[in-house]
């Protein structure tokens, strides 16, 4: 399969290796995401719309994070993330997709699951706080549309590939207060495909406990031989984790 190949021009060296964190900091998160799915995928020359033809919708949506922050000279911090995304309908076909002929009448089910692996720098740590730093996504995704009237009848387009991104969140804290508001993303486009992931979010710090809420936009333009995913995720999210 066709993997990106990047040539990310300065890669970390951008990054001012006296920005560290101030003591070792650890932190765990789980949220739930509410997203609505639009756009199209591809099987050679057929195309099929994952919402008017295939009326996919969210089944059940995971996000987990882990960071370690640290003093070390020169090392950057690490952020893990694991995110799966499950979206499945019933429609009907306005047109021919990889065999299933127009009008029929199709059970789908999207699968999306990726793995991150950030490693940043502390540009800014105060009221404002300010990161940067690349990602590295493993994204594995797969769409099925079934026949129902013929269950043999089988379409499956795949997505499978190693991508690196530029990272960078910004926070701002209200002193005294606990509350904060931030934004932060991950994003890549090179040679007609594109991987943008970003969220902008309201958090409240009690103690070691931290609560979040926010919106969260994914969009994924990405063609793997013959296969091709060009797809919208959005919605608001929720989350709770422990930060020491």
């Amino acid at each position: 399969m066709r993997k990106f190949t990047f040539a990310l021009l300065g890669g970390m060296t951008c990054f001012s290796s006296a920005a560290l964190a101030d003591v070792v900091g650890l932190g765990a998160n789980v949220s739930y995401w509410d997203s609505d799915l639009t756009g199209t995928a591809s099987q050679g020359n057929d195309t099929v719309d994952v919402d008017d033809d295939l009326n996919l919708d969210s089944d059940d949506n995971v996000n987990l994070t882990a960071i370690l922050e640290h003093p070390v000279p020169l090392l950057p911090n690490v952020r893990l993330n694991y995110t799966s995304i499950e979206q499945s309908g019933r429609g009907r076909l306005s047109t021919n997709y990889n065999g299933i002929i127009v009008g029929s009448e199709v059970r789908s089910e999207l699968d999306l699951d990726q793995v991150d692996l950030t490693l940043y720098y502390e540009l800014l740590d105060n009221w404002v706080n300010l990161d940067g730093g690349l990602t590295v996504r493993n994204l594995d995704g797969k769409l099925t549309v079934r026949d129902t009237t013929n269950t043999a009848n089988v379409s499956e387009t795949e997505v499978d590939a190693v991508i690196p991104m530029l990272y960078a969140a910004a926070r701002f804290d209200l002193p005294l207060t606990g509350l904060s508001v931030g934004v932060e993303g991950s994003g890549i486009a090179y040679g007609g495909d594109s991987i943008l992931d970003g969220s902008a979010y309201g958090q409240y710090d009690l103690s070691v406990l931290r609560l979040r809420a926010g919106y969260r936009e994914y969009s994924i333009d990405y063609e793997d031989g013959d296969d091709a995913l060009d797809v919208e995720i959005g919605g608001p999210f929720i989350s709770a984790g422990l930060d020491f």
